[in-house]
């Protein structure tokens, strides 16, 4: 049985080869559970409306409109449950434990026909490579329950952290959600100017996406579990274009460094969950890797950009 007396302030422990196989299974089901978003979505810029935010029991797609109806699914990873409720007042639950994707993905398509949802997704998964149909994928079907409350224990402090990051930036800049395609959490800011076509090239993903989504110019940063490249969880950041002298700018805390094989800055997780204090430790991360990608881009950093906010007071404008 899972402990929920956990110590509920600490980032705890998330060692990706001992998780890796529920990883990549609760990747795949969030993928299913995302495209029943994007299925009944209008398209929003920087595909904005696909994403899932994280929750005090897990994650959530927000409502999804249906017709004159609304619903809305949820993962509980305190119960290990998804919740599929609608705004006429039904609702259907599916356990979460160890069962394939395709049994999963079944599970979820009849809960939602018993509620009178009738769509189709496209089965095959994004932004992974060797994707197999969902319907078809009988090889993933780990579930550890203990590493997945823990991943989204994690999840529940980096968005804490990268909202309060968030309040210091004026100009265009994304909510902090949970991007199912690449399985990681994420916050974006815009400097205002168009960006150089992306080349697209994305396992899985259109290069028309591709390009979309990354049409402006940006700093990004945020939070994945492992894998792609890294066999252990870290923070990420890193600037789209990436501008002359980005690479080798200096950033802080200490542990950070830029990864030539990824394109990007990486902070490794253990160096958050174990500093005197993680939270400083992360917003430090944030902070001096956005400053990096602003100076070499020549942002208008005056224009864009205010003190963190406070809780209750407003911004003080001159």
């Amino acid at each position: 049985m899972v402990q929920r007396t956990a110590d509920r302030e600490s980032w705890p422990d998330l060692p990706y080869p001992a998780w890796r196989e529920t990883c990549t299974t609760l990747h795949l089901w969030t993928q299913i559970v995302g495209k029943i978003r994007l299925s009944q979505t209008p398209w929003l810029n920087h595909s904005w409306h696909v994403t899932l935010y994280v929750t005090a029991r897990g994650l959530t797609t927000s409502p999804i409109p249906y017709g004159e109806r609304a619903f809305q699914v949820d993962f509980d990873f305190i119960d290990h449950l998804l919740h599929i409720e609608t705004s006429d007042g039904l609702q259907r639950q599916v356990p979460l434990h160890a069962r394939s994707v395709a049994d999963f993905h079944a599970a979820v398509m009849m809960a939602l026909a018993d509620l009178g949802i009738q769509l189709r997704i496209n089965e095959f998964p994004n932004e992974v490579p060797d994707s197999i149909r969902f319907s078809e994928d009988r090889v993933h079907a780990a579930y550890n329950p203990d590493h997945v409350q823990r991943f989204w224990r994690v999840l529940l402090r980096a968005d804490r952290v990268l909202k309060a990051f968030r309040t210091g930036f004026l100009g265009k800049c994304s909510p902090v959600h949970f991007f199912w395609g690449s399985f990681d959490l994420a916050v974006t800011r815009f400097s205002g100017r168009p960006a150089p076509p992306h080349p697209g090239g994305v396992p899985n993903l259109p290069d028309a996406v591709a390009r979309e989504a990354y049409s402006h110019e940006v700093s990004s940063a945020g939070f994945w579990p492992g894998g792609g490249g890294i066999e252990y969880p870290a923070f990420y950041s890193y600037a789209y274009p990436t501008p002359e002298g980005f690479r080798s700018a200096p950033v802080r805390p200490e542990a950070a460094f830029f990864s030539q094989e990824l394109g990007e800055f990486i902070l490794p997780y253990d160096a958050v969950r174990t500093a005197a204090m993680p939270d400083a430790a992360l917003l430090d991360f944030l902070q001096s890797t956005y400053d990096a990608a602003a100076d070499a881009g020549k942002w208008d950093r005056a224009a864009l950009e205010c003190p963190p906010g406070k809780v209750g007071v407003p911004r003080m404008i001159p």
